[in-house]
């Protein structure tokens, strides 16, 4: 997890922090707004052909073929301990790179990029699921809502979801 300091500027013998922003491509699960780094998207996609993998965690709804690469289909709403999708509305999906391999993370709805500045950032509140603790590095209170941010690397450590 990164330091969320703000950057200290020198000015003769006097430091001035200045504020940091970070941007983050917003997603809606389950009415739940969420935040990945934008600079770990790599596409944002509709709804897409999956193949399901046999013997795969339930978590890997499949593979999709993205411009001739096999991208892993993730559904985050299992990740995250939610309900099956509902309805029949098609969901989109948000490409990452982790470790140099492709990650479709299947999600309700792709918002807007917010850039938000680090100052306003705070550690998990004590009543988050721990789940959702396991895989955020923690949260914006935005004017309606909070805004989680996801830690793509935990999101996708399996090794965990089997140990559970």
């Amino acid at each position: 997890m990164s330091a969320r300091l703000p950057a200290v500027k020198k000015a003769g013998s006097q430091e001035i922090a200045i504020a940091k922003n970070e941007d983050f491509v917003t997603a809606t699960i389950a009415d739940q707004l969420f935040g990945i780094p934008v600079l770990q998207v790599q596409d944002v996609l509709g709804p897409q052909k999956i193949t399901r993998i046999p013997l795969a965690p339930p978590e890997v709804a499949g593979s999709l073929n993205l411009r001739g690469r096999i991208v892993t289909a993730i559904d985050v709403r299992l990740r995250l301990g939610l309900p099956a999708r509902t309805g029949g509305k098609p969901g989109m999906s948000i490409v990452v790179d982790h470790k140099g391999e492709l990650y479709s993370l299947m999600v309700d709805h792709v918002g807007e990029v917010l850039s938000l500045t680090t100052d306003d950032f705070e550690r998990h509140p004590a009543t988050m699921d721990q789940r959702w603790r396991e895989i955020s590095t923690g949260i914006y209170r935005l004017k309606e809502t909070l805004l989680v941010v996801l830690d793509v690397s935990k999101l996708l450590n399996f090794a965990n979801i089997e140990a559970a």
